[in-house]
């Protein structure tokens, strides 16, 4: 089973920019997409997550924004899914601890850091909000990252 301190090893590896912000919670700072992602490390699991954007009220537009993630998830989101939580849109994928390796956890951390990017003005567009450049108004609070 993967420890924390293999976790970390992991993350030195694939040479992240990370800290601990609580015990078993890394904050890793954006890549592709300049959003940081929550690697969360508990008991069985591991939790990764990254908070791609608030949602917008509800609208006429809504539907169409809505059936593009679920068309998303089903065709572009290799590892993980959009979810929306707390009013808050997603990417978040759960790892079993008991057989993680190192291939397993960068190809999920890869595939949501590219899935972000390459989705964002696309979702934006849909959501009625500009095109945002990568990572701007990005804060760094883990707020709603322990799900």
């Amino acid at each position: 089973m993967l420890s924390r301190e293999d976790l970390e090893s992991f993350l030195i590896r694939m040479e992240l920019e990370y800290e601990e912000v609580d015990e078993g919670m890394f904050l890793i700072r954006g890549e592709n997409s300049g959003l940081p992602v929550v690697v969360h490390y508990s008991e069985n699991l591991l939790l990764i997550r990254m908070h791609v954007m608030d949602m917008p009220e509800e609208n006429e537009g809504s539907v169409d924004l809505y059936r593009t993630l679920l068309e998303l998830n089903a065709t572009d989101v290799v590892h993980g899914a959009y979810g929306i939580e707390n009013g808050e849109l997603i990417l978040s994928d759960y790892l079993g601890l008991e057989t993680l390796d190192f291939p397993e956890l960068q190809a999920s951390m890869e595939s949501i850091g590219l899935a972000a990017s390459a989705h964002m003005d696309r979702i934006r567009s849909l959501a009625g909000m500009e095109p945002e450049a990568a990572g701007a108004g990005v804060d760094d609070s883990v707020a709603g990252a322990e799900g």
